[in-house]
C-alpha cells in the first residue's frame, strides 16, 4: 500500500464549477486552469446584434434519444418514405422494440420527484427498481479472464469492460425486444482509482500505461431482457458474436471524407494518412437511422507531450485545440509516450490531428473497421446526433465542449435509402462521408436588456434568430485562406474566421424525432463576465454562470436542412428559488433544482430527459425529465441521482418506454480517494467501479408515467 499522504475524500477541492479537482485532472487535463483556447476576435453573442429514496436506493437516454431507430425494415422505411413526402419531421412507425399491450404511455410524467441528496447509492422514485447491467472489468469478449485489479494486464483489459463509461446506446436484435446490443463509450481513465498502491502517473509501469490505453475506447455487449420486465442483463453464455472491445491501444480506424489522406493526417507510421490506431476520450454519441453508433472524441489534447518541440508554424494550431506548446511534459500528463512514441508531438507532430473526430462503428458487423469521418469536422466533440431531413438528407448536430466555442451541424450530400437490403445498407454507410459543414451564428431579440443577472427581458423570453454559416462543402472551402482539408482538420480556426457565435460549453445536441426541434445542453461557464472575458448575453444571460442552461432551436420551415432558425432558452438552470432561473414560465415552486446540464434525450412520447455533470447546488448529479410541449412544458422533475463523486451519463430510454439506461461515470472521484481508501464503494461495497445501470417500473408500466 502506498504511503502517499491523502486528503480526506469528502473534503476534496473543486476547480470546474463543483467538479472535484481529481475529475478536472483526469477528465479534461485541468482545462479550466489553462487559457481559453478561443482567443479569436469574433464578436461574442451579445455583440452580433444590437423522493423519496427507494428501497434499494438508481440510474445518458443516450445521447441518442429514446426513440431508438431500427437499422432497417419498418423503421427505416417509415423514416425515409415519410421524409420525402411530408412537411412534418420524419417519425418511424416502429422503434425495433416490441410495444407492450398498453403502448408507451400518455406522456404524462406522474412520478414523484426524488429530493436532492448526497447518498452513496443510486436513488429512484418509489415504484421503480434498478440493477447494474455491467461494470468496469466485467467480461465482454467470451473467455475474458476474471477481473483482478492487483494483476491486471493490457491483454486482460482489452477483453473486459473498459473504464468510465459515458455514452450508452441500446440497439434491438429482434423485433420482439428480447435481445439487444449495448454500445458504450469509455471516455477516460483515473489511475488513482484503478491501480492499488498508486503513487503518481510518472511511477506507473509501461504495462500499466497500456492497461489504461486498453480501458479507453468502446464496448459492444449482447443483452437479454429479464423475464419480460424492463430489466436487462448481459448474455452470459454461447458464442456472443457481436461482443467486441474497441481500444486506444490497438483498434485500427479508417479515415473517410475530404481530409482523409491530406498532408495534415500523414505520419511516419501512416504515410498515406488513411489509418489511425485507436480512439481517445470518447464522450457522448448517437444512434443513426441505419443502425450504427456515432461516438465523439473530446478532450484528446491531454494525451500528448512534446508540444514545445512541434514545428513552430504548427504551434498556434495545436494551442487552439488546448495542446500545451510551451512544456515538454505538461503538468498531470499521462505520459503515454512511454508506451507509444506517437504521442510525442516533437517526433510525430501530426498525430494529434488524427483525433477529435466523430467515429462511426457498426455493432452488427464485428469484423468491420470503425471509421473517423473528417467531413464532420475536428474539434472537441461531445457527440453527434442524426435526424433525416424532409428531403431525405441526413443532418448531424454537434457541440464543441469548450468555454466560448461553437455549435455545428452537417448536412449530407446523399439521401437516406429505405429498407434493410444490402444495397441500402452499403449506401447509408456512406452518408457521413460527404456533405456540408456549418457553424452557428445567433442574435438576440433583447440584447440591450441583458445585464448579467438572469432577469428576463421585457418580452418575457430569452430568444432570437440564427443562421448556419457554411464552412465547407465536399472539397470546396467557404473560408478565405483555408482549403477544405484545412477547414476540416482545424475546424475551430475556420469557425473563428467565419464569425461564429461563442457559446458556453455546448455539449450534447439532440433533435427530437417527434417534432424536429433541437435541444442543446450548455453546461456552464464560470468565466462569463470575468475581467477580459465576454459578459452575459441573451443566450448566456448570467455572469459567472455556474449552472448552465438548455437551448431550443427550431429550424425554419421545420426543415432540419434549413440555413436559418429561431432559438430560445426554455430552461435556465439553478435553484428554482433563485430569480435568475427560468423553467419555460412554469410555476417554479413545483420544479426540481437542476445544475450543469450535460446530455439530453427523449422518451417515446417526446419528453425531454436531462442528465447533469458537476451539480453546483451541493447534491449528487442526476437525471431529470420535463415535457417540452403543452401545459406541462417546463415542469422539470428529478428522476434519479447517482452515487458520491459520480456523473450521470448516457441516458437512453428504450423505444418501448420500459427501460432507462444510464452510465454511472467516475463514482468516488474525490481528491484523496484510492483503491485502498475509496470515497465511494458503489456498486459492490468494496471500491468504486464505473458501470451501466438500468431502471424500470415494478409494475411493468411505461417509464415516467
Amino acid at each position: 500500500m502506498s504511503n502517499r499522504p491523502r486528503l480526506l475524500p469528502l473534503l476534496g477541492a473543486t476547480r470546474h464549477g463543483s467538479r472535484d479537482a481529481m475529475t478536472c485532472l483526469y477528465r479534461c487535463g485541468n482545462a479550466c486552469d489553462h487559457p481559453v483556447p478561443n482567443s479569436s476576435g469574433n464578436p461574442y453573442f451579445g455583440d452580433v446584434v444590437d423522493a423519496e429514496v427507494s428501497r434499494r436506493g438508481v440510474v445518458r437516454a443516450g445521447a441518442v434519444g429514446a426513440l431508438v431507430l431500427g437499422f432497417g425494415g419498418a423503421a427505416a422505411g417509415a423514416l425515409a418514405g415519410a421524409g420525402a413526402a411530408s412537411a412534418a419531421p420524419v417519425v418511424p412507425e416502429a422503434t425495433g422494440f416490441g410495444r407492450p399491450p398498453g403502448g408507451v404511455g400518455s406522456g404524462a410524467l406522474t412520478f414523484k420527484p426524488i429530493p436532492p441528496n448526497k447518498l452513496d447509492t443510486l436513488v429512484v422514485p418509489n415504484g421503480y427498481d434498478h440493477a447494474v447491467v455491467i461494470r468496469w472489468g466485467d467480461p465482454v469478449v467470451p473467455g475474458a479472464p476474471e477481473f483482478d485489479p492487483h494483476r491486471q494486464t493490457a491483454a486482460k483489459q482489452a477483453k473486459q469492460f473498459g473504464y468510465n463509461n459515458d455514452f450508452v446506446g441500446v440497439l434491438p436484435l429482434d423485433k420482439r425486444g428480447r435481445r439487444a446490443l449495448l454500445v458504450v463509450n469509455h471516455e477516460y481513465t483515473n489511475e488513482d482509482l484503478m491501480f492499488p498502491g498508486f503513487i503518481g502517473l510518472d511511477a506507473l509501469t509501461v504495462e500499466q500505461v497500456r492497461v489504461a490505453m486498453a480501458a479507453h475506447g468502446m464496448s459492444v455487449v449482447e443483452l437479454e431482457r429479464v423475464d419480460g420486465t424492463g430489466q436487462w442483463r448481459p448474455v452470459g453464455d454461447g458464442r456472443r458474436p457481436y461482443n467486441r472491445r474497441v481500444t486506444a491501444l490497438a483498434t485500427r480506424f479508417e479515415l473517410t471524407g475530404p481530409a482523409a489522406g491530406s498532408a495534415w493526417l500523414r505520419t511516419a507510421a501512416d504515410p498515406k494518412g488513411r489509418t489511425v490506431v485507436g480512439t481517445l476520450n470518447n464522450c457522448a454519441g448517437g444512434v443513426t437511422p441505419w443502425g450504427t453508433v456515432l461516438s465523439g472524441e473530446e478532450n484528446f489534447n491531454q494525451y500528448f507531450v512534446g508540444g514545445d518541440g512541434a514545428p513552430e508554424e504548427l504551434r498556434p494550431r495545436l494551442a487552439r485545440y488546448g495542446i500545451n506548446t510551451t512544456d515538454r511534459y505538461p503538468s498531470g500528463n499521462r505520459r503515454w509516450d512511454r508506451a507509444d512514441e506517437r504521442f510525442d508531438l516533437a517526433k510525430h507532430p501530426n498525430e494529434a490531428h488524427r483525433f477529435g473526430w466523430v467515429v462511426e462503428i457498426d455493432p452488427f458487423d464485428p469484423e468491420s473497421r470503425p471509421r473517423k469521418h473528417t467531413a464532420l469536422g475536428r474539434f472537441k466533440h461531445e457527440g453527434a446526433n442524426v435526424i433525416v431531413a424532409r428531403d431525405g438528407r441526413v443532418v448531424a448536430y454537434m457541440g464543441d465542449d469548450e468555454r466560448f466555442d461553437y455549435l455545428y451541424k452537417f448536412v449530407s450530400d446523399r439521401r437516406f435509402m429505405a429498407g434493410d437490403s444490402p444495397v441500402a445498407r452499403r449506401h447509408n454507410l456512406t452518408l457521413l462521408e460527404s456533405g456540408t459543414l456549418y457553424v452557428a451564428q445567433l442574435e438576440g431579440n433583447s440584447a440591450a436588456e441583458i445585464d448579467g443577472s438572469g432577469a428576463l427581458p421585457a418580452d418575457g423570453a430569452f430568444n432570437g434568430r440564427g443562421r448556419w454559416i457554411r464552412l465547407v462543402s465536399g472539397n470546396r472551402s467557404y473560408v478565405d485562406g483555408m482549403t477544405a482539408a484545412d477547414v476540416l482538420t482545424f475546424t475551430r480556426l475556420a469557425g473563428d474566421r467565419a464569425g461564429a457565435t461563442k457559446m458556453d460549453r455546448p455539449e450534447d445536441v439532440e433533435p427530437s424525432l417527434l417534432t424536429g426541434k433541437v435541444y442543446v445542453a450548455l453546461t456552464n461557464n464560470t468565466d462569463r463576465g470575468k475581467a477580459g472575458k465576454a459578459a452575459a448575453d441573451e443566450a448566456n444571460p448570467r455572469n459567472l454562470n455556474k449552472h448552465g442552461q438548455v437551448l431550443e432551436l427550431v429550424e425554419d420551415g421545420n426543415n432540419n436542412a434549413a440555413e436559418t432558425f429561431a432559438w430560445s432558452l426554455p430552461i435556465v438552470c439553478g435553484d428554482p428559488t433563485d430569480p435568475s432561473t427560468h423553467f419555460a414560465g412554469y410555476d417554479k415552486a413545483k420544479v426540481s433544482p437542476i445544475s450543469c446540464p450535460d446530455n439530453v434525450a427523449f422518451d417515446a412520447t417526446g419528453n425531454l430527459w436531462i442528465s447533469t455533470d458537476g451539480n453546483a447546488l451541493g447534491s449528487n448529479d442526476g437525471l431529470f425529465a420535463t415535457a417540452v410541449e403543452g401545459p406541462e412544458r417546463g415542469h422539470l422533475k428529478q428522476f434519479l441521482t447517482v452515487p458520491l463523486g459520480a456523473e450521470t451519463c448516457g441516458p437512453f430510454i428504450t423505444g418501448d418506454n420500459r427501460s432507462v439506461f444510464v452510465a454511472v461515470q467516475h463514482p468516488g472521484e474525490i481528491t484523496g480517494a484510492s483503491v485502498e481508501n475509496p470515497a465511494s464503494t458503489w456498486p459492490d461495497g468494496d471500491y468504486a467501479k464505473p458501470g451501466v445501470v438500468v431502471t424500470w417500473r415494478l409494475d411493468g408500466g411505461p417509464i415516467g408515467s
